[in-house]
């Protein structure tokens, strides 16, 4: 990254900062009172009927906590603007919006706000590519060479030599796709660390989101593995390579597959790789902060613009949704894959997806975080008091811009949490939601 242009070089060392997403040791909470502002009760189906916190094995005004908590950090100008959102028995009974969308238009944050959900987007991605295992497509032991040929013959970084050449060797076994789901398969994302992979992934433009998923799999065929696979848990670009796995199998673009099996028969009316005019109204605006603390808007990433249908379908990262149609995605996981009738994969397959895929004998930890483990696109906690959690089993993952969610199989809930949010003075919103959501449940069924 050292030769990089000054221009380059600071255009890294944003995205490093934003896309940064392994915090996510994600919490939540709600309260009583549902607030439908921007919503239509009457779009919520038996699925996700509204129901009282007492209803569920909750306390409402425990659960009422959540929002003021998320309104002190809105009054504390730490953020613009806020939804929340929980489910417990397959019932909604919290679904609240505190702040603005749009602070410069004093427009209020609304249940039905779109958002920029940038990695959660990758279960979403690791739901479509089960979707064609369970169709026979691949067997989770192949190689990604065999049906991406792009990405053959990988050699794997081995150093540098006296003039800063980037030495190799031979990868040890061909990387498979259960190390690419599981972000074991020797990828990465070329902003965590400096070493001449990650320069290489940086000069190539891998994230510039110009290039259509075939292209941006060819350039990363051309770069060497930073680890041998299956030695390593590193974050990396290989979700997106799954999306363009899912055009290989499917035969159709990405976007197509995943509307036509994903987000139409859900119900996702809102999910898509942008926004459309007739939406616009509803998309929050995204903030960092200035060099005095204070809120400042503008896109985490230079050349976002999420106003226009991209050519790259990023399976890591590109789609917007609300706060609702993320809820549903995740109901449907959590019920073992099916929602209000609708059966996207079979319970087994689903259970594949929240169990520890990576090697017994790798190096590291996940996350960098006690009591973790990695399944297929999800994160999962292992061992609640290693990671100060509260269910075995948990698994969840967020965004770059903030968003966030967990499923908890034990207590039969889902959390899902909006906001449009980048900088270190982020408040820490996972933590606190978690907290106020289980100290409000008082029929536990882990204990």
């Amino acid at each position: 990254m050292q030769n990089l242009p000054l221009n380059k070089k600071a255009n890294w060392l944003v995205r490093a900062a934003l896309i940064n997403v392994i915090a996510f040791l994600v919490a939540c909470a709600p309260a009583a009172d549902i607030n439908t502002q921007g919503s239509s009760t009457s779009s919520l189906n038996k699925a996700l009927e509204i129901t009282s916190p007492e209803e569920a094995g909750m306390d409402s005004s425990r659960l009422n906590s959540i929002t003021k908590a998320m309104q002190e950090y809105v009054d504390d100008g730490l953020l613009a603007g806020v939804v929340t959102m929980v489910a417990r028995d397959n019932k909604l009974v919290h679904f609240e919006s505190v702040g603005y969308r749009d602070l410069e238009s004093q427009s209020p944050m609304t249940n039905d706000a779109l958002f920029r959900i940038y990695s959660m987007t990758k279960p979403i991605t690791g739901v479509a590519l089960m979707m064609l295992y369970e169709e026979g497509k691949f067997r989770l032991a192949d190689p990604v060479e065999k049906y991406i040929p792009e990405m053959a013959n990988l050699q794997v970084y081995a150093g540098e030599d006296a003039e800063g050449n980037m030495l190799t060797e031979p990868a040890n076994h061909k990387m498979t796709i259960r190390e690419l789901m599981s972000h074991t398969g020797g990828l990465t994302y070329g902003i965590f660390a400096q070493s001449g992979v990650d320069s290489a992934y940086v000069e190539a433009g891998l994230l510039d989101n110009g290039d259509t998923l075939e292209e941006f799999t060819t350039k990363l065929g051309q770069i060497p593995l930073k680890t041998q696979p299956g030695s390593t848990w590193e974050y990396s670009v290989s979700v997106d390579v799954q999306g363009y796995l899912v055009e290989k199998l499917a035969e159709k673009s990405f976007g197509v597959f995943l509307e036509e099996r994903i987000f139409e028969p859900l119900g996702m009316t809102d999910t898509d790789f942008y926004v459309p005019k007739e939406k616009a109204s509803r998309f929050a605006q995204v903030y960092g902060y200035d060099d005095d603390g204070k809120l400042a808007p503008g896109e985490g990433f230079p050349g976002a613009n999420f106003l226009e249908d991209p050519t790259f379908e990023s399976g890591g990262g590109g789609l917007v949704s609300t706060a609702m149609d993320y809820m549903r995605f995740s109901q449907m996981v959590l019920n073992g894959g099916e929602l209000d009738g609708v059966r996207l994969l079979a319970p087994l397959t689903l259970d594949l997806m929240h169990r520890d895929q990576t090697p017994a004998n790798m190096a590291g930890s996940v996350l960098g975080a006690s009591g973790t483990s990695f399944g297929l696109d999800f994160a999962i906690i292992e061992d609640p008091v290693e990671a100060e959690a509260y269910s075995k089993g948990e698994y969840y993952w967020g965004g770059a811009a903030g968003t966030w969610f967990w499923i908890d199989p034990v207590e039969n809930l889902v959390f899902v949490g909006m906001i449009q949010q980048f900088g270190r003075n982020l408040p820490n919103v996972r933590a606190t939601s978690k907290r106020l959501l289980y100290q409000s449940i008082i029929d536990p069924y882990g204990i």
